[in-house]
This record gives structure tokens, C-alpha cells and sequence, in this order.
């Protein structure tokens, strides 16, 4: 008879690290899991409408982003918005400083762009406007971002909830702006209140200036991380503090410096947003559009590297282009199922970035104590 005292019960299973994969085969696994997102997805918007078929969604998708040049112009500005805020979080991220005030930054840098050119439209020329909207719109920016850097670099507070609070903080000041700008108790500055004078120029089309804006943005921010002293300096920093004070780093003065350059860019997008040659282009509490809290998703996605972050930010700026010409041709209401094929995208792509690094071992058998 055995003796079931004696047997030590091993776990299930175990997860171990798993050996480093080669750039080729987390490719496939990455393309993989989102094409069976996507197939989720469209089996979920098949079974919500009777006419529709999984044929039906991958059609529609790529008919909303493709059916027109304009429609393409629009994903690529998007895209390119999506990428500056992900690139401004990028060197945060790297530092292990976790930044969620990016809609902030942007609300911010928007609110400083507008104020220049309501009080200095049609006063003096638009060159010297646009001049001054950038560097109101950057140092606005990064004013925003740095104040929770100082706290942290010097009572080490916690800078999640430092930025997160400093968000509604910036809602606040563009809706006291609206209520002092804007007369007859309306809460919405409308694009037809603002000067026509002294807007960001049109270079090619009104698209163009916010794409060009992006790519200059992701080549800067690609150079300063990868080849250049300050980037090292990051490195050290998030990998450990103490590490880089005794090579002679000054972290107080990196975590300082590096959040600046966040919040300059992050102004910088709320300059594109709201002084733009296009419709809708007034501030308002959600100028924003949520760019700094999906950014974190994109950043996170990318791994810090900036060329994944470049394809986090297609992908996603390619789906929610995308669902709405779905949600058409299921005629589905709403956007929740747009908002759900995002979510089961997401959730595939995170447990891919586990499955990369991790391996799950079951156990064999039981072993019985000496």
C-alpha cells in the first residue's frame, strides 16, 4: 500500500523563461495571432448580423481604409498622430517612467497653440503666429510633463498617478479657457471662432503637414534612443538607478531632461490637432481623442523599439479606419464592436508577447519523497 504522505505533488505546470526568439519567428507569431484576432472578430460581427459573413468583414475592412485616396490620407494622418505620442512615451518608457499624462501634454500644448492664434491672428503676420504657436505649444508641453518629473526626481513620487491627476487638471484648464473665450454659455469653441490667419500652412494637402510632422518625430526619436549618448543614458537609468550613479550619470537631471522632450512632443500634437487647416480643429476636452492612453497600448505593444511601435500604430490606426465601413455593412449601431475587435486584438497580441518570452512546462508525473 502506498503511502500518500510520503508523494510530493509537483505544480500542474511551470513557466520559465524561454530561450530568445529570432526576429523571423516573432514575426510569424505576431501576424499570426492578429490574423486570429481579426478571424474572431469577424465571426462575432457574423453571428450579430444574419446577412453577414466572415468573407463579408475582411472586405469591409480593407473597403473603409482603401475606398478612397481621401480615406487613405485620413488613416495616414491618424497613424502618424498616434505614432508622435507613441514616440514622446518611448523614451519615458525606456527609463522605466511611466508617463500617462500624454492626452494631457497634448490638451495642453493644443490649449497654448490656440491661445496664440485667438489673441495674435490677423494682429501681427501668420509666419510669426505659426512661429509662435510651435514654441508655445512645445514648452507648454513639456512644462506639463516636467512638473511630475520634478516630484519624482526629488521625493520619488509616484509618477503613474502624478501624470494620470495632471490629465484632468489640463480638462479643466481648457474648459475654463472655452467659458472665458466663448459667449452665450456655450461650452464648444467651433472651428468657425477662431482666426482664419495664422494657422499651420497646407503643403500639399491638409493631411500632408501632420504626416511629414510624424515621420521628422519617429527619425528623431529612432536616433536619439538607439545612437546617441542620451539614449544610453535611458538605458541605464530604467535598468537600474543605482547602476547609473555610480558610472556618473545624473538621473534627476535625465528623468527631468527626458520628460521635457515627452512633453514637447506631445505639445507638438496638440498643435497639429487643433490649429490645423481642417474641419473641427478648436480645442475641446477631447481634442485628445484618448491618443496618450492608446499610445501606452502601442508603445507596450512595440516592446520600446521603435520600428514595432511604427507597426503597432499601422495596425491599429488601420483597424479603427477601417470598422466603421464594417459597421455599415452589418449595420451594426454604435461602436462597441469596433471597440471589441480592438480589445480581442489586443488580448491576442499580449498573450503573444508572453508566449514569446515564456514557456509553460507540465508536469510528468508525481515524485514520491525520500
Amino acid at each position: 500500500m502506498v503511502n500518500t504522505k510520503n508523494i510530493v505533488r509537483e505544480p500542474l505546470f511551470h513557466v520559465s523563461k524561454r530561450d530568445e526568439l529570432s526576429f523571423g519567428k516573432k514575426t510569424i507569431v505576431y501576424v499570426a495571432s492578429v490574423f486570429c484576432a481579426l478571424l474572431i472578430g469577424a465571426i462575432i460581427c457574423s453571428i450579430a448580423s444574419p446577412k453577414g459573413n466572415p468573407v463579408m468583414f475582411f472586405v469591409s475592412l480593407f473597403e473603409g481604409v482603401f475606398a478612397s485616396s481621401r480615406s487613405i490620407w485620413e488613416m495616414l494622418r491618424d497613424m502618424a498622430l498616434l505614432l508622435s505620442v507613441s514616440m514622446a512615451l518611448l523614451p519615458a518608457f525606456k527609463m522605466r517612467f511611466w508617463n500617462l499624462g500624454g492626452n494631457g501634454q497634448i490638451l495642453m500644448g493644443g490649449l497654448a497653440a490656440n491661445v496664440c492664434l485667438i489673441t495674435l491672428g490677423g494682429v501681427i503676420g501668420d509666419f510669426w503666429v505659426v512661429l509662435l504657436s510651435v514654441i508655445a505649444s512645445m514648452v507648454v508641453g513639456a512644462i506639463w510633463a516636467v512638473i511630475p518629473a520634478i516630484f519624482k526626481a526629488l521625493f520619488n513620487a509616484n509618477e503613474s498617478l502624478f501624470t494620470l491627476m495632471m490629465n484632468y487638471i489640463a480638462q479643466c484648464c481648457v474648459t475654463l479657457f472655452i467659458a472665458i473665450v466663448v459667449k452665450g454659455g456655450s461650452s464648444v469653441l467651433t472651428d468657425d471662432q477662431l482666426p482664419q490667419g495664422g494657422r499651420l500652412p497646407i503643403v500639399g494637402n491638409q493631411f500632408l503637414l501632420t504626416i511629414i510632422v510624424g515621420a521628422l518625430i519617429f527619425g528623431f526619436m529612432f536616433i536619439y534612443t538607439k545612437y546617441t549618448k542620451g539614449g544610453y543614458e535611458l538605458a541605464v537609468v530604467g535598468d537600474s538607478q543605482n547602476t547609473a550613479k555610480y558610472v556618473g550619470i545624473k538621473v534627476k537631471s535625465v528623468i527631468i531632461r527626458t520628460l521635457a522632450i515627452s512633453g514637447a512632443i506631445c505639445g507638438i500634437v496638440g498643435l497639429l490637432v487643433t490649429s490645423g487647416n481642417y474641419a473641427n480643429a478648436a480645442i475641446g476636452v477631447g481634442s485628445a481623442k484618448n491618443m496618450g492612453f492608446t499610445a501606452i497600448m502601442t508603445t507596450w505593444l512595440g516592446n520600446c523599439n521603435p520600428i514595432m511601435i511604427l507597426v503597432s500604430c499601422a495596425l491599429v490606426s488601420f483597424i479603427n479606419k477601417g470598422m466603421p465601413q464594417v459597421r455599415m455593412a452589418f449595420k451594426l449601431k454604435g461602436e462597441s464592436f469596433s471597440n471589441l475587435v480592438v480589445g480581442i486584438i489586443y488580448f491576442f497580441i499580449i498573450a503573444c508577447s508572453f508566449i514569446i518570452q515564456y514557456k509553460i512546462t507540465f508536469s510528468k508525473k508525481k515524485k514520491e519523497a525520500k
